[in-house]
């Protein structure tokens, strides 16, 4: 096969596994609830494994059950390319979220098996654990262990709502690996994934050549005043936490406004206390989300709410307490696959252009152990995380198709 061949996947295949999977926890929207560990992630696991094997790739899974599908090179000694993404589902989830970069991925090899093309390198198939995070928290937890930010200890011993842990659901439905998780080399990294954005839709573009991902930042803030009673308690007496909460909102939108483009500020949780109809509220607790590719950009972000909440709370009169729990930094993919990313799209004929990430995805944490880039497809008016999500037959044949050139043009074709 030359490199300039316009090869492409069978897309008609690839809806059909889509579909397929999508059964697996559908819900009566249209959508699928695929929590992770659960009885239904066990039954999508052991369908993909079924898949895996019949196109001429050998299972592995890690002790984190990450899930590893191996279609040999002609020098199996060489690090592999791998593509991939993951198959749990938010509670209220779409068929694409995770799905459609695990199913691009099988579909690139199935067609190299079709068409009996051999690669130098290895290709692996990969399937992460507990991507969404939705009922075990941190998200992308798995992979982060693979990158060694996370120990595995750690990932074992995160609990969901009903103080269930991550390790024993593992054990339950049998996805224990004996692998290692991670410490091995990474050829590259590449993957497919739905925007989760309106953009490329309304750009009316097939293909989003992701060179960045958002640096995101997390808060918890906890703001004290004095409930008392909403009828006997004037006005100008007032220390009431809920109306000091509601301009922090205010002030955390208008930092993400004034630090456009790519900008994005968002409070998305409120708790208020007691949460009585005639009290004035004593206590809120806010969470506040901040995102953005640069990472100057996002610490002036930081100063902005930091010095913003200790303004409002002490003109209020309102003690607070602010806690940054978690941090991405910002990210640049590696130039060479975000070149061969772009480089297949335009050799395939689909239009195409740069884009950021704003959400988090496996390929953040990749990013840190191997050469890593990733491919955007539209979805239907920007939905994601909703079971309203939904994409065109072309999008996704036109993602798969450039994932299948970019990682051969990491894995080198033979002959």
């Amino acid at each position: 096969m030359r490199p300039d061949s316009n090869l492409k996947i069978n897309g008609d295949r690839l809806w059909s596994s889509l579909m397929e999977m999508a059964k697996i926890g559908a819900t009566v929207k249209g959508g699928v609830k695929r929590l992770t560990l659960t009885d239904l992630d066990r039954e999508s696991r052991d369908l993909f494994k079924a898949w895996c094997e019949d196109a001429g790739c050998t299972v592995s899974v890690d002790q984190i059950g990450n899930m590893f599908a191996r279609r040999a090179g002609t020098d199996d000694t060489l690090p592999p390319v791998m593509i991939g993404s993951h198959l749990d589902s938010q509670p209220t989830g779409g068929k694409f979220d995770g799905a459609l970069g695990v199913l691009s991925a099988l579909e690139s090899v199935r067609t190299l098996k079709d068409l009996d093309i051999k690669t130098r390198h290895p290709i692996e198939i990969v399937n992460f654990t507990n991507e969404e995070g939705s009922r075990f928290a941190p998200s992308m937890v798995a992979s982060g262990v693979f990158a060694g930010a996370y120990d595995l200890e750690f990932a074992y011993g995160c609990e969901d709502a009903d103080g269930l842990k991550l390790g024993d659901e593992l054990k339950r439905i049998g996805y224990v690996g004996d692998q290692p998780v991670g410490g091995r080399p990474v050829h590259a990294f590449f993957e497919v994934h739905i925007e989760q954005g309106p953009i490329l839709e309304e750009a009316e573009l097939d293909i989003g050549v992701v060179t960045h991902a958002n640096g995101q930042r997390w808060y918890e803030i906890t703001m004290t005043g004095v409930e008392s009673h909403a009828g006997p308690t004037p006005m100008a007496r007032r220390k009431d936490a809920l109306v000091c909460a509601a301009a922090v909102i205010e002030r955390v939108n208008k930092i993400g406004w004034e630090f456009e483009p790519n900008a994005c500020a968002t409070c998305g949780m409120i708790e208020s206390y007691p949460n009585s109809r005639n009290v004035i509220p004593g206590r809120v607790f806010l969470t506040v989300d901040l995102r953005h590719p640069f990472s100057e950009k996002l610490e002036e972000m930081d100063r902005a709410v930091r010095d913003g909440v200790d303004e409002i709370c002490k003109r209020q009169g309102i003690d607070y307490e602010l806690a940054q729990i978690s941090e991405f930094p910002a990210l640049a993919f590696n130039d060479d696959c975000v070149a061969a990313v772009r480089n297949a799209a335009e050799r395939l004929g689909f239009s195409h252009q740069d884009i950021t990430s704003g959400a988090g995805h496996d390929a953040v944490f990749m990013a840190r152990v191997a050469p890593t880039a990733m491919i955007f497809t539209p979805c239907i008016d920007g939905i994601s995380h909703n079971e309203a999500e939904d994409m065109t037959k072309e999008w996704a044949l036109a993602g798969g198709s450039v994932l299948l050139h970019a990682a051969l043009d990491r894995a080198e074709v033979v002959g």
